[in-house]
């Protein structure tokens, strides 16, 4: 039995599940397995950076940098071009296959490992200075050991920048009801995967997903050994929006959570970082 309550034999079908599912993505050529275009590369600090708080060092010349579930040659890719040691770790054979063609291509030394988001053993303690997880979590029943996995591989002091679905996000209906509003219909606390649903922007297709609320996503970070410092819901809404889109289900329902958190000194130390009032 997992910390989070869900059984060995649920994670590891959920594991072979969704390695196989982004295999199909993969070869289907998905938008969400695309990798990055010459603009991107033409200023890769700048695109990893992006809009509002990058949260990224000042430089990332020389550092080492886990990306963390993120094959499909853009983010390992992107961040060695900005000066990085980047190793990518994925489920994936054919996402990893991606990167290693846009290594070859942009002449980019990238290490690359298969491998579960939850066991990172492979690699020693506190090797990373930095790890960049996208929207990942979803897809295994377990987070909180996700989070201890992380904890073991950044250096103290070390950033942990992640992604996940929102979990309200994720309770809710895809398209509006009859009503004309998005409602929630798949309750916290349940081990087994959300139900399939068609292919969209927010559900990839075939793909197993599970709900993690708040206190396992952020508390278990904090639990884990990490000092949260920021948290911000990207902005993904679009004026004159059609309602059902992802644009107008967006102003009600943020689809993702972004999260900075610093690894502790010592584990087992971590806090959530609270401003000092004005």
């Amino acid at each position: 039995m997992s910390a989070d309550g869900a059984p060995a034999a649920l994670r590891a079908g959920a594991v072979e599940h969704n390695a196989r599912a982004w295999d199909r993505l993969a070869a289907a050529g998905s938008a969400l397995t695309r990798p990055a275009v010459d603009a991107a590369f033409a200023d890769p600090r700048g695109w990893l950076g992006g809009a509002g708080r990058s949260w990224l060092p000042a430089r990332l010349d020389g550092l080492e940098v886990l990306c963390l579930a993120a094959g499909g040659g853009k983010h390992g890719p992107l961040y060695a071009a900005a000066g990085a040691k980047v190793t990518v770790l994925d489920i994936s054979p054919a996402m990893l296959e991606l990167d290693r063609q846009v290594a070859r291509e942009r002449k980019i030394d990238l290490e690359i490992v298969q491998g579960s988001m939850d066991d990172l053993s492979m690699f020693a303690p506190g090797r990373f200075d930095l790890v960049i997880h996208p929207v990942s979590t979803c897809y295994l029943p377990d987070v909180a050991a996700v989070f201890r996995a992380v904890a073991r591989v950044v250096k103290p002091g070390g950033l942990y920048v992640s992604q996940h679905k929102s979990p309200v996000s994720l309770q809710a209906t895809l398209a509006p009801a009859a009503s004309g509003r998005y409602e929630l219909v798949h309750p916290f606390g349940r081990t087994a995967p959300l139900p399939p649903e068609p292919p969209s922007r927010l559900r990839e297709a075939g793909s197993q997903e599970f709900v993690h609320s708040l206190s396992a996503l952020l508390g278990g970070m904090c639990a884990a050994g990490f000092t949260i410092e920021d948290v911000c819901e990207p902005d993904h809404r679009e004026p004159g929006a059609v309602p059902g889109s992802f644009a107008h289900r967006a102003a009600f329902l943020p689809p993702y959570l972004r999260v900075l958190a610093r690894r502790a000194a010592k584990l087992g130390t971590g806090a959530i970082f609270l401003p000092t009032p004005p």
